[in-house]
């Protein structure tokens, strides 16, 4: 019996670890349409929806790229974005 009990405990710890692990190499797709639902609060005074701040903290890592491309620039640093990713508790990074 306490080796059923064992191997049952080291069976639920492995698949833990994996799924824990799948969790972690998921990576972020870098697609400015991704910020699709903030386009309202970027370009006006209207506040960030909840799937906007979603979709912001998820595109974290990829502010950079964006900032760095030309096309994009101006919306990213735009003083409404910066409220916005204010309001969502996203720091706009220095690339």
């Amino acid at each position: 019996m306490r080796s059923t009990t064992y191997t049952a405990v080291c069976a639920v710890a492995i698949l833990v670890m994996i799924l824990a692990g799948t969790q972690v190499a998921t990576a972020v797709t870098c697609q400015a349409t991704e910020l699709a639902p903030c386009a309202s609060a970027f370009s006006s005074s209207s506040p960030p929806s909840k799937q906007c701040c979603a979709k912001i903290k998820e595109q974290r890592p990829c502010l950079c790229k964006y900032i760095r491309n030309p096309s994009l620039r101006g919306y990213v640093t735009s003083p409404n974005a910066k409220k916005v990713a204010k309001t969502c508790g996203v720091p706009i990074p220095k690339c």
